[in-house]
């Protein structure tokens, strides 16, 4: 599975790109497939997110999950204090698409 991920060119936040829209939960990322570039082109060039990029992901039982470890910190939240992890059915995660 492939996804795409970036920053929000007006708060700075994660996103995750839904195939119509970008949002704040990694749960929302659909596989985009050998069509990651061309998105991330598009998207960027509309000034949408700032420097978008493709990264390997699985759907497991938890949700998406990205591959590697920098991925899943930026997906999930630090990996050293379990009670700032961001959770998809916490209100103060921003439940909200961009």
């Amino acid at each position: 599975m492939i996804i795409l991920t970036g920053n929000d060119l007006k708060t700075g936040a994660v996103v995750w790109w839904t195939g119509r829209a970008w949002s704040l939960q990694v749960d929302d990322a659909v596989d985009v497939g050998d069509q990651a570039d061309a998105i991330a082109r598009t998207e960027e060039a509309a000034r949408h997110v700032n420097v978008p990029y493709a990264i390997e992901a699985e759907q497991t039982g938890d949700g998406v999950r990205p591959a590697h470890i920098k991925d899943r910190v930026r997906a999930l939240g630090p990996t050293v204090r379990p009670d700032l992890t961001l959770k998809p059915a916490d209100s103060e995660a921003g439940n909200w698409v961009i």
